[in-house]
């Protein structure tokens, strides 16, 4: 994902943001998932045209990811 953001299907990036995010909330074609911090609340994707991610999101989900885990960490 992090060498090939265009190339990240949309089922395979909701189910890495239910993993460390849990449950989606869906507003219209955005899946939105809470994160622990109270400055970034949520993290959100949609689909594109083509049924991929779109690759601004997919490193949003990356670097929350991180952040999370680097808190896990401490």
């Amino acid at each position: 994902m992090e060498t090939a953001p265009t190339n990240v299907s949309f089922k395979d990036l909701s189910a890495i943001c239910e993993h460390y995010f849990g449950k989606a909330r869906s507003k219209g074609s955005h899946q939105i998932y809470k994160t622990p911090w109270p400055d970034d609340p949520r993290v959100n994707i949609q689909r594109s045209k083509s049924g991929k991610a779109k690759p601004y999101q997919v490193r949003q989900v990356l670097a929350a990811i991180a952040k999370l885990e680097a808190e896990s960490e401490t």
